[in-house]
């Protein structure tokens, strides 16, 4: 049995009948009816009714039918998936994100994305940035909006700025410097910081560090945590305080005040990729991530 074969098959049951089947297939019609015919000999199953000059499908044409398209479709889908990784290109793009971090430029590149790209399946991971990496690592996302550049990180990644958040102090709301509407970095010295754990913010700490140090002063690190709410509770119960992206200030916050510093502190937001992802989606999605963050 020949593929040709399940497609004429195809064409005389949904017609029902040998003349407009053979119309569609360009065929002749006698050479229709016997392959036809040649395929229930092979299967030794009648599949149509050619009784009283008319066509109809037998019980078991109607079920070989609903199974002939399935073999046909999932053939038509193997034949298009290995042309796309010849191309290569992929048929879905898999994305990290921090969902804490409410990235403006996120919703603008997926739009642009799936209007470049329509058929292309887009999957977003809510992931922290040391899940994002280790993601990046296994092959299981193309492409993460990890923040910290990898560099900071130990991981071997090509990567493109997309942002630079915009840094505050938080402090406990009865601290003496959250009176004031501005703060200076270097008047935060004496003061114990809040961190990020490595473990799930690989770099936050080296970044942290050089800004101190950069400032003038050695970062005294209390106590570092696993998300961006146990440091604001941390800072509310008084046992440090911390410096948080602007977006961070939508999460609750109650006991805590946020300051800007002057003069203003950026820390750079970056996305990473593999150098050996081969993806044309992925291609396609940097692109439009890096014209966009080049426009705002």
């Amino acid at each position: 049995m020949e593929l040709r074969h399940l497609r004429y098959f195809i064409a005389v049951a949904e017609a029902l009948s040998f003349t407009k089947a053979a119309e569609k297939l360009r065929l002749a019609q006698p050479s229709l009816t016997r392959q036809v015919r040649n395929l229930e000999d092979e299967i030794g199953v009648r599949l149509l009714d050619r009784s009283n000059n008319r066509v109809a499908l037998t019980e078991q044409g109607r079920r070989f039918l609903f199974d002939a398209k399935k073999v046909l479709a999932l053939c038509a889908e193997s034949v298009a998936a290995v042309q796309q990784m010849e191309h290569g290109e992929s048929s879905h793009l898999n994305i990290g994100y921090i969902s804490n971090i409410h990235y403006g430029l996120l919703p603008a590149t997926l739009g642009a994305f799936r209007q470049l790209c329509p058929h292309v399946a887009l999957n977003l991971f809510d992931l922290g940035s040391a899940a994002q990496f280790e993601a990046l690592d296994a092959h299981k996302i193309d492409l993460g909006f990890v923040g910290l550049p990898p560099a900071l990180s130990g991981h071997d990644l090509l990567s493109e700025c997309v942002a630079k958040d915009t840094m505050l102090a938080f402090l406990p709301e009865r601290h003496p410097l959250a009176k004031r509407a501005k703060i200076k970095l270097a008047e935060l010295a004496t003061q114990f910081f809040v961190g990020m754990s490595p473990k799930m913010y690989p770099g936050k700490r080296e970044w942290l560090v050089e800004t101190c140090r950069i400032a003038g002063f050695k970062a005294r690190i209390l106590q570092e945590v696993d998300s961006e709410l146990a440091a604001i509770k941390f800072v509310a119960d008084g046992l440090g305080l911390a410096l948080l992206p602007e977006q961070i200030t939508g999460l609750p916050h109650e006991g805590v005040v946020f300051r800007p510093l002057s003069p203003p502190l950026r820390r750079e937001s970056t996305v990473a990729w593999r150098a050996d992802n081969p993806s044309k989606p992925l291609k396609d999605y940097i692109q439009i991530v890096k014209d966009l963050s080049r426009s705002t």
